[in-house]
C-alpha cells in the first residue's frame, strides 16, 4: 500500500492532473450536468416539500435538508456531495431524494463549508456535528435513530469514510457505538497524498501532514463492523478505481462486509444519475443495504 513516505506516482504532473481534476474532462459539465441537476432538484423539493436549511452548526453552510417518506421506522439515508471539498452546495442534489423517498426511506442532504475558507480537517469535523445533530434531533426532524447509513461522492465519499471511523460514544456520551448501521462510499478519496499534488490542492491548501492525518488509508480504519459497499464508475480513471480497491483490501474481514460494487459503462458524474434511477442495480443495492429489498 502506497503512504505519504512511499508514494511515487507512475503519472507525469499532467497525467496526474488529468487523474483527479475530473471537470477538466467533461467539457459539458457547467453547461449541461450541473443545470440539469440543479432543475432536477429544484423540482424533487417542490413535489416533497421537505425541512429544508436546517442549522446544524455555526458555519455559513452547515445546513442539511431532511426529506421524509412518511414511515415513523424509515432508515435515514444521509448523502454527502463531493465537490474537492471546495465546490458545490447541497442543493444541487435533491433529485436523488425523489426515489428513495417513494422507496420509503428518508434522506438527508448534508452542506458544508467548502475550502479553502475551513480545512478538509474542519470539513470531517462538521460531518460528525451533522450525523450526531441529526441523532440528537430525530423526534423534531420526523426520523428514527434505528438505521442510520452514510452515503457520500468522490469528496463526500472520503468524508463517508471518516464517518465509518469515528469513535461516537467518545464523540459524544450519549452516542452509540453503532449509530451508524451501514456505509456506501461512492468514488471515494480514501488516500489524500496524490490529490496534494495536483493542481486541485491549490484550492485546499492541503499540507503533507494533513494529507497523512485525514486519510482514511494512512489514519482513519473503519471502527465500526457495520457492511459497506465501495461504489465506483466503469469508466472512471485507473486512480479513482485505485483509491476505491485500496480501502476495500485493506480493510475487508470475514466479520467486516465491505464489497466493491462498479457501475457499468458511466464515469464519475454520470453514475449519480444511475443511482437517481430506480431501476437501476445501483439504486436496488443502495435500498439494499438500507434494509429495503426491491
Amino acid at each position: 500500500m502506497d503512504t505519504p513516505l512511499t508514494f511515487h506516482s507512475r503519472f507525469s504532473r499532467a497525467e496526474l492532473d488529468a487523474q483527479y481534476d475530473l471537470r477538466a474532462g467533461r467539457p459539458d459539465y457547467d453547461v449541461t450536468v450541473i443545470p440539469d441537476w440543479i432543475a432536477r432538484s429544484e423540482a424533487a423539493r417542490a413535489e416533497l416539500g421537505g425541512q429544508l436549511d436546517v442549522r446544524y452548526g455555526d458555519g455559513p453552510k452547515q445546513l442539511l435538508d431532511v426529506f421524509t417518506c412518511g414511515k415513523p421506522d424509515a432508515p435515514t439515508l444521509f448523502y454527502i456531495h463531493g465537490g474537492y471539498w471546495q465546490r458545490g452546495d447541497k442543493s444541487v442534489y435533491s433529485f436523488l431524494a425523489s426515489p428513495f423517498v417513494a422507496a420509503g426511506v428518508n434522506v438527508v442532504v448534508v452542506g458544508y463549508d467548502l475550502c479553502p475558507s475551513v480545512s478538509i480537517t474542519r470539513i470531517s469535523a462538521e460531518m460528525r456535528e451533522a450525523i450526531a445533530f441529526v441523532w440528537r434531533n430525530a423526534n423534531d426532524l420526523g426520523l428514527s435513530t434505528d438505521h442510520f447509513t452514510v452515503m457520500g461522492h468522490s469528496a463526500g465519499g472520503h468524508l463517508t469514510q471518516m464517518m465509518m471511523a469515528t469513535d461516537w460514544p467518545a464523540y459524544g456520551h450519549d452516542l452509540p457505538s453503532d449509530l451508524i448501521k451501514s456505509g456506501i462510499p461512492v468514488s471515494p478519496l480514501s488516500y489524500l497524498e496524490p490529490v496534494r499534488l495536483t493542481v486541485l490542492n491549490d484550492g485546499l491548501h492541503m499540507d503533507p501532514e494533513e494529507a497523512h492525518a485525514q486519510s482514511p488509508m494512512t489514519q482513519h480504519p473503519p471502527l465500526t463492523d457495520a457492511p459497506q459497499m465501495v461504489v465506483v464508475g466503469a469508466a472512471e480513471t485507473d486512480e479513482f478505481h485505485r483509491q476505491a480497491q485500496m480501502y476495500v483490501d485493506a480493510f475487508a474481514t470475514q466479520d467486516r462486509m465491505i464489497t466493491t460494487y462498479v457501475v457499468p459503462d458511466v464515469d464519475h458524474f454520470d453514475e449519480l444519475n444511475v443511482l437517481a434511477d430506480p431501476d437501476s442495480p445501483f439504486f436496488q443495492k443502495t435500498c439494499a443495504m438500507l434494509g429495503k429489498g426491491i
